[in-house]
């Protein structure tokens, strides 16, 4: 059962959204193939990132209101959106270095890959003033679509540092797989080897984990998250208009309310963000996504308990959405990340 489509939603975390954000969610809305179409959802990538930091540098909450917006509209296009909006919010952080060496411009499109994985390494190394990466990097999602990439890699010292690389350039080589995802099926994150790249420093030994943009950083992906989940709203609305079957309005009902609820928490972690802290950015990070996450499971798990196998099996919008979120929302990493939370909880270094 395919919902009729309603008026325009822009979703906001607080007050109403501003100009800025509204001008980008509906220049996004209507874009042929965005989500659909990899190359196409990357150029409007590059406006988006374009459209938000004209004028000064934008809120985190209005980053993240245009990241829900997104993935209201398409998880897959959010999920591409995201890590270049993150790189462009890194490098602004550590104030904009000069890119000209690896040909990096204002069309670049951006991907951050900082995953670890066992049995690979990627280690820094230093002639002069010039900077080379070698090694095999996991989880490298688009790394054969994008132009550049910021990447961590182990320094002499034991520290990661972060690198800006020409993913184009001579030894860097992508894999294209493993990826049999049927979720996020076309944004392949693979791994990507790297043979003495050419690279250029960003910020200084341990900054780019120890920055509180790390933290906003991660926020940004379970706001796309709760955008996602909010999608599917529309057809449990839908399905319960259509019957007066009182479980349906059950499982609306439970969906809408642990989405309230996250949505509520993610605009208190967006005052937070922009000023009003207090809080440790990775404690802020840790309840707001494990909040998020949490609402997202329950979403998903009431929409396929109250629609059935139908339009999972008929309606490929929303078999797509499932798949889409199912896949996207594992960046979570469930009760490893709590338990992280919880020895940042009981180390005493939290306010209520």
């Amino acid at each position: 059962m395919t919902p009729v489509p309603p008026a325009p939603l822009v979703l906001s975390l607080g007050d109403e959204p501003s100009r800025r954000v509204t001008d980008v969610v509906a220049a996004s809305t209507g874009v042929p193939g965005l989500g659909m179409d990899v190359d196409a959802t990357l150029e409007r990538s590059v406006s988006v990132g374009s459209d938000l930091y004209t004028g000064g540098r934008p809120t985190h909450r209005e980053v993240w209101e245009v990241l829900a917006n997104t993935a209201l509209q398409d998880v897959a296009a959010a999920r591409i959106l995201e890590p270049h909006l993150d790189a462009l919010a890194i490098l602004s952080d550590a104030g904009s270095p000069e890119l000209a060496a690896i040909d990096a411009d204002a069309g670049s499109t951006w991907g951050v890959f900082a995953a670890e994985g066992r049995g690979m390494r990627l280690e820094a190394t230093r002639d002069g003033d010039a900077w080379s990466i070698t090694g095999t990097k996991p989880w490298c999602s688009l790394a054969g679509r994008l132009s550049h990439a910021l990447v961590t890699a182990h320094l002499d010292g034991g520290e990661r540092g972060l690198f800006a690389v020409d993913l184009r350039s001579n030894g860097v080589s992508p894999h294209d797989g493993p990826w049999v995802a049927r979720g996020l099926s076309d944004i392949v994150s693979a791994p990507v080897d790297f043979d003495a790249a050419a690279a250029v420093p960003v910020g200084g030994p341990g900054w780019y984990l120890e920055r509180p943009g790390f933290a906003w950083g991660g926020i940004g992906v379970a706001a796309c998250w709760w955008g996602g989940a909010i999608g599917l709203l529309e057809w449990l609305a839908a399905a319960a208009s259509a019957t007066d079957e009182p479980l349906t309005a059950m499982h609306l009902g439970a969906a809408d309310a642990a989405l309230w609820g996250a949505g509520a928490t993610l605009a208190d972690a967006a005052g937070r963000a922009d000023g009003r802290t207090g809080i440790a950015p990775t404690v802020i990070a840790g309840r707001a996504r494990s909040v998020v996450a949490t609402a997202v499971e329950q979403a998903l798990l009431h929409s396929a308990h109250g629609l059935g196998p139908g339009p999972l099996t008929s309606d490929e919008a929303y078999a797509r959405r499932v798949a889409d979120l199912q896949v996207y929302v594992r960046q979570h990493h469930a009760e490893r990340d709590d338990a992280s939370l919880g020895r940042k909880v009981a180390a005493g270094g939290t306010l209520w």
